[in-house]
C-alpha cells in the first residue's frame, strides 16, 4: 500500500491506473478505524480495481468548544488495518495541503434545505465543512466509485444531492452500518464510553427497532411516537437532541402516505454525542 501526503503525489500515482482504464474506488474517513470503516473498503474492493482511502481530521467541521484537539488520532493502528484490508492508496494529508489558502476559505459548498435539519438544528456548521472537503477530496482523486456509511445518513443524503446538483461525475454508494452484539452502531466516538455506557448505548438502536415495529403495525401518530421516544431516552439517562420520523431520501418530515421511511436518532450519552437510523418500507 502507498501512503501519500501530497495532492500531486496522489494524481501522479493515478496516472497510470487510470489511463489503463482502471476503476477507482474511494473511501474518506477521519482515521480512528473500526470494522465499519474497513466494510467501506471491502466493499470498494467488490467492483473497483483500486481502491483508494483518505485519513483526515476535517477542521472545518467541527465548532468551538466541540472535539476537533482530542478527536482519536491513530494513524499507525490505522495504516496497519488498511493495508491488511488490501486498500491500495491511503492518502494522508496535511492541513495545509488540504487548505493551501488557510482555512478560511470563501469557496465553501451548502445545502441549507438539508444541511440545517436534523444534526444540522444544534450544528449549523457541521455539514457546509463536510459537503465543502468532500467536494475536494472527490477532485483530487477523481473515483468512479465513492462510499460511506449508511449510519450518516444525513451526511450521506447531502453528498449524493451535492453530487448530482454539482454534475460531479462519481457514483456515491452507501454501505449498511456495522453494529456490535448489542446493536450499538459502530463509530469512532464509542471509544468515549466505557463498558457500562456502550450497553446503555444500545438503547439507541433498541428504540429504532420498537419504533419500527410500531409503524409497520399501522401506528401513523409519528409526533406522538418520536414523544414517547425522546422520553424514554431522558429516562435512561441521555440528553436527547433529536428522535425524528422522515420520508427516506429527502429526511424531511414524514407523512401518512409515505411508504419509504427513516428513523433518525441523536443523543448524547456522558458527553459523547451519538447518532443511528433505521430505514425501512412500510
Amino acid at each position: 500500500m502507498q501512503v501519500i501526503n501530497t495532492v500531486n503525489g496522489l494524481r501522479d500515482a493515478l496516472k497510470k491506473p487510470r489511463h489503463r482504464g482502471a476503476n477507482i474506488g474511494f473511501v474518506p474517513t477521519m482515521g480512528n478505524l473500526h470494522d465499519g470503516h474497513i466494510s467501506l473498503v471491502e466493499e470498494a474492493h467488490k467492483t473497483c480495481d483500486l481502491v483508494v482511502a483518505s485519513i483526515f481530521v476535517n477542521p472545518l467541521q467541527f465548532a468551538v468548544g466541540e472535539d476537533l484537539d482530542t478527536y482519536p488520532r491513530t494513524f499507525e493502528p490505522d495504516r496497519k488495518r488498511l493495508e491488511d484490508s488490501g486498500c491500495d492508496i491511503l492518502f494522508a494529508p496535511t492541513v495545509t495541503e488540504m487548505y493551501p489558502n488557510g482555512q478560511g476559505i470563501e469557496t465553501v459548498v451548502d445545502l441549507p434545505s438539508l444541511s440545517l435539519l436534523h444534526c444540522g438544528i444544534t450544528r449549523p456548521h457541521f455539514f457546509k465543512g463536510v459537503a465543502t472537503i468532500v467536494v475536494k477530496l472527490l477532485n483530487m482523486v477523481q473515483p468512479d466509485s465513492a462510499f460511506f456509511g449508511e449510519k450518516d445518513r444525513q451526511q450521506l443524503t447531502i453528498i449524493r444531492r451535492v453530487v448530482s446538483d454539482l454534475s460531479i461525475p462519481v457514483t456515491i454508494i452507501g454501505v449498511p452500518t456495522r453494529r456490535d452484539v448489542s446493536g450499538l452502531a459502530l463509530s469512532s466516538r464509542n471509544g468515549y464510553l466505557s463498558e457500562q455506557e456502550r450497553k446503555q448505548a444500545a438503547l439507541l438502536y433498541q428504540l429504532l427497532e420498537d419504533t419500527q415495529q410500531l409503524i409497520l403495525s399501522g401506528e401513523k401518530a409519528y409526533a406522538l411516537l418520536e414523544k414517547i421516544a425522546n422520553d424514554r431516552l431522558t429516562e435512561q439517562g441521555f440528553e436527547p437532541d433529536y428522535f425524528h420520523i422522515c420520508q427516506r431520501d429527502t429526511l424531511l418530515p414524514a407523512q401518512n402516505d409515505d411508504t419509504e421511511l427513516a428513523i433518525l436518532v441523536a443523543a448524547k450519552l456522558k458527553g459523547t454525542r451519538l447518532i443511528d437510523n433505521m430505514a425501512f418500507e412500510v
